[in-house]
């Protein structure tokens, strides 16, 4: 039986140049040790060529001094592997081919014409330019190549990887399954799986296993994102990480169509990692000179537990994806008709909300469904994008100048990848639809989906939402996504080739809102799938904001919006006050708990006004005031979890501290009171420990007792503050400044 060999990676040639730890943002390859360290933040990610030609994970955690080596295990592997497990199926890649024998799950699975399957990935050349990495590695024998691309934040160490597939050779070759990038953790006891998983109504429930050798598959089949799980994984140690402290390691792909994500233990008890194109369903002819890019897998690593995990996240976020260029615009305060109207809609209605909207301090006024074509119901209209002539006979132009002139922006919802069959666009073009030749078309909410992967359809989207915009005064556009693909065809293209529809679909989603942003850069949009079905780091790129549910109950959302900030930031997370008892729940609480709990992300009000009374445009006025004094905080501040809803207490309790430590907001929500008079005090963190901070309740009225007007922040956070609170569903917000 073989011994498993230790090479100690030399750094001499590192210490040759560099003396001190390195600099935030660096890629570095070392000749004499072959290694690739690549740092950020406070995390460093390496990588290194092996005696044989393999590409190996070699470390990925807290950032190491420059001058301490890297330590690969080497082939032959451990002596524990028996001769059913020869070395190649347990030596781990940086992204293998599914060749040689290797039984865990590859980066890249393909077919050559001549039926051979065997891919067996050498490096061959790299190329660094500043914080960008590219690594080229190519078969032994067969002419396909595949580019390993990494960029490294400087600022957090997230490393975005992706894979780019080439065929120099004669004949296609098909591709079966392909990883943006596949990850290796060595062997620890303990690891566990967080997660994002749930359904409609019931999006971001944070939820956690243990990691063993049963793969856990996390992934999308539907042709979008999904409601029912987030492309996202977290894995931290048992009993070693909380919610501030320990390792945590976590992954966002950046994909709007079906994606895959899997996590389990090889043989020798290591974490394998890997994510990508979601291989069900999935079939790319890759031709003779042809390329296949894949989407980024964007990961990282925190000492600081979970919540440490979640402020890089939401950094990076903020500063590198969404638009904005860094400085992403505050979520002004919208109000949506959909509730108070659904589809009634006329001109003379929407002026009336607008109007009660402006009195409160509303900022975006938003027209729901039902303003075009034929739409009085959901069953009719989808496709037909221009103003019903019975509802708005002139026109939207009056409207929208009464909203501009009592000084909102104007937005409209909109479901352009959507056709109801009762419309004049299907009766055009029956064929626009994702169908197979034959079969049933099978209908969601009444309506078929378009096949955006056809180009005539691609451009007819972008064309008519042109117009649309540049024909109104137009600021912002919620734009939903309601349904799931269904009989996945594309009848027009070569049966090789009619799987791509899961990529080109979303390829030329990104297109059409690229050029939309281009064409009109003032315009802003919202990404809304039947709630929360439409979120991740692809779409980010496009969009200044989501739709995280459409379960509206504030109770709820705060289950729900804990889980959304593990992975994202609250900067692009809607949510809305409205009308109780709530359609989704039949719970009622009062209005005050409802923006409390909907003024913890970017704020909106989706009650029906008309139906308000002095005291609740009073509370309204208030709380909606008060928000504009901390929304950039609460945006785009550091998020503490003081208390979860997970944790069993009969509280949530949230913090948020701004950048500069100049402010802070602690939301305290009461789920219920059942006698809880001996009430624990919360300790702040995040503060700047010499400066004073004054306190005052959001929304108005007198401090409970107890708490000091003014105090140092090392007060705060180490002798904390307590709010009493009685009853059921109560809560208060705290601003300390």
């Amino acid at each position: 039986m073989s011994r498993c060999k230790m090479i100690a990676l030399s750094s001499a040639g590192i210490l040759a140049s560099v003396v001190t730890s390195p600099a935030a943002g660096e890629v570095r390859y070392d000749p004499a040790s072959r290694v690739f360290r690549l740092t950020g933040g406070d995390t460093e990610y390496d990588i290194a060529i092996d005696e044989q030609g393999y590409l190996r994970p070699a470390y990925w955690g807290k950032a190491l001094d420059a001058a301490t080596p890297i330590t690969l295990p080497l082939l032959p592997a451990p002596p524990v592997i028996g001769a059913m497990d020869p070395p190649s199926s347990v030596t781990a890649q940086e992204y293998a081919g599914q060749g040689g024998g290797i039984v865990t799950e590859p980066g890249i699975k393909v077919a050559f014409a001549d039926g051979n399957r065997d891919l067996v990935l050498k490096y061959r050349s790299h190329r660094i330019a500043g914080e960008t990495l590219t690594i080229e590695l190519a078969d032994i024998s067969r002419p396909f190549t595949v580019t390993l691309r990494y960029t490294v934040d400087p600022a957090t160490g997230i490393v975005g990887r992706s894979a780019t597939a080439r065929n120099d050779g004669k004949a296609p070759v098909r591709i079966d399954q392909i990883a943006a990038a596949t990850l290796t953790l060595p062997y620890r006891p303990g690891y566990r799986l967080s997660y994002l998983a749930g359904r409609q109504l019931a999006e971001f429930g944070f939820a956690q296993q243990d990691v063993g050798p049963a793969l856990a598959v996390l992934e999308s089949r539907r042709g979008g994102t999904s409601n029912h799980m987030s492309p996202w994984f977290a894995i931290d140690q048992k009993g070693v990480s909380d919610e501030e402290h320990g390792p945590v390691w976590f992954g966002t792909l950046g994909w709007s169509g079906s994606w895959r994500i899997s996590v389990g233990t090889d043989l020798i008890g290591r974490v394998r990692i890997a994510g990508g194109y979601n291989p069900y369903d999935f079939s790319w002819q890759l031709r003779p000179g042809e390329t296949l890019e894949t989407p980024i897998f964007y990961v990282g690593y925190s000492d600081d537990g979970m919540g440490g995990a979640s402020r890089l996240q939401h950094r990076f976020q903020i500063a590198g994806i969404l638009p904005g260029n860094g400085r992403p615009k505050v979520r002004p305060v919208l109000y949506n008709s959909w509730e108070a109207t659904e589809f009634a809609i006329d001109e003379a209605g929407q002026i009336a909300l607008a109007e009660k909207a402006a009195r409160i301090g509303v900022e975006r006024f938003v027209m729901d469904d039902g303003w075009f074509g034929k739409r009085d119901s959901d069953r009719a209209g989808l496709g037909d994008w221009t103003p019903s002539r019975t509802k708005f006979p002139n026109g939207l132009g009056p409207l929208i100048d009464r909203v501009h002139k009592l000084g909102m922006e104007f937005g409209l919802w909109v479901e352009p990848e959507m056709v109801n069959p009762d419309s004049d666009l299907y009766r055009a073009h029956p064929d626009w639809v994702i169908n197979f030749t034959g079969r049933p078309r099978t209908e969601s909410r009444n309506q078929l989906t378009l096949n955006l992967a056809r180009a005539d359809v691609r451009d007819h989207v972008l064309k008519v939402l042109d117009e649309l915009l540049t024909t109104n005064d137009i600021q912002y556009l919620k734009w939903d996504y309601n349904r799931s693909f269904s009989e996945p065809g594309w009848p027009e293209q070569p049966v090789a080739d009619q799987q791509r529809l899961y990529v080109d679909y979303t390829r030329n989603l990104y297109h059409i809102l690229a050029e939309l942003k281009k064409r009109h850069p003032r315009v802003e949009i919202e990404s809304c799938s039947s709630g929360g079905g439409r979120v991740d780091l692809g779409i980010l790129r496009y969009t200044n904001q989501v739709w995280t549910s459409d379960n509206t109950d504030a109770f709820d959302r705060l289950t729900i919006q804990d889980g959304f900030t593990h992975a994202f930031t609250p900067a692009i997370m809607m949510a809305w006050t409205t009308d109780v008892p709530n359609w989704a729940t039949g719970r009622t609480v009062d209005l005050s708990y409802r923006f409390l709990s909907a003024m913890q992300g970017g704020l909106g009000v989706g009650n029906n006004l008309n139906k308000w009374g002095a005291a609740d445009f009073d509370v309204a006025t208030r709380m909606i005031a008060d928000y504009k004094t901390i929304r950039e905080t609460v945006q785009t501040g550091a998020l503490y979890r003081l208390a979860r809803p997970g944790d069993g207490g009969p509280t949530v309790d949230t913090l948020y501290v701004a950048d500069d430590k100049r402010q802070a907001i602690l939301f305290h929500m009461l789920q219920n009171y059942q006698a809880r008079d001996d009430v624990p005090a919360i300790r702040l963190r995040g503060l700047d420990p010499d400066r004073r901070y004054t306190v005052r309740l959001a929304g108005g009225g007198k401090l409970p007792d107890g708490i000091p007007a003014s105090a140092l922040g090392s007060r705060w956070m180490s002798q904390g503050v307590t709010i009493p609170l009685r009853g059921d569903f109560k809560g208060a917000a705290l601003i300390f400044e």
